[in-house]
């Protein structure tokens, strides 16, 4: 049995979802089942019919119901998003619980820690669900260092300009 392992692809650059989802065909190319749980991102690319004939090996949620951006909402539909991303995260356990993939992907998992929906103690907590051989990808930018810690491998995505330069 092979030994899974939790990943974290970050950084302030472009790509990071692109690449988790890239692991993502791979995993089902290899006849086993991806769930990916899309956070702060708009309906537009789960909702694709394209992607929807990837089912079943690939199967993508998403909880909140507003199309806006989560920060320009009011306080009281922030309340609501909210409870709907916390129902996302309990259903990340549900599938650790019940073992239903070979490869969860928590695209922008790492940004609710910035905007206080969660803290790392609880994306801590959540993580000690993750089955022995099931592996983890976390994507996001975060400020706190800490949730480094709680992956085996983080890459850093960075953007260069067309000189191979980083943008700052």
């Amino acid at each position: 049995m092979k030994k899974g392992m939790i990943y974290i692809y970050s950084g302030e650059g472009h790509g990071k979802s692109p690449a988790a989802y890239g692991r993502a065909l791979q995993t089902a190319c290899r006849g086993e089942d991806v769930v990916i749980i899309r956070f702060l991102k708009g309906r537009g690319f789960s909702d694709s019919e394209y992607i929807r004939r990837l089912e079943p090996e690939i199967k993508i949620f998403r909880f909140e119901k507003s199309e806006e951006n989560f920060h320009s909402l009011s306080d009281d539909r922030k309340a609501e998003e909210i409870y709907n991303i916390k129902n996302g995260l309990n259903f990340a356990k549900k599938v650790m619980n019940t073992d239903e993939c070979s490869l969860l992907i928590l695209d922008e998992v790492l940004e609710l820690l910035d905007i206080d929906i969660i803290t790392v103690e609880e994306l801590k907590n959540l993580l000690l669900c993750k089955p022995e051989d099931m592996d983890i990808i976390m994507t996001g930018a975060t400020s706190k260092e800490a949730a480094y810690a709680l992956a085996d491998e983080v890459t850093q995505i960075t953007t260069t300009d067309g000189d191979g330069l980083r943008k700052e």
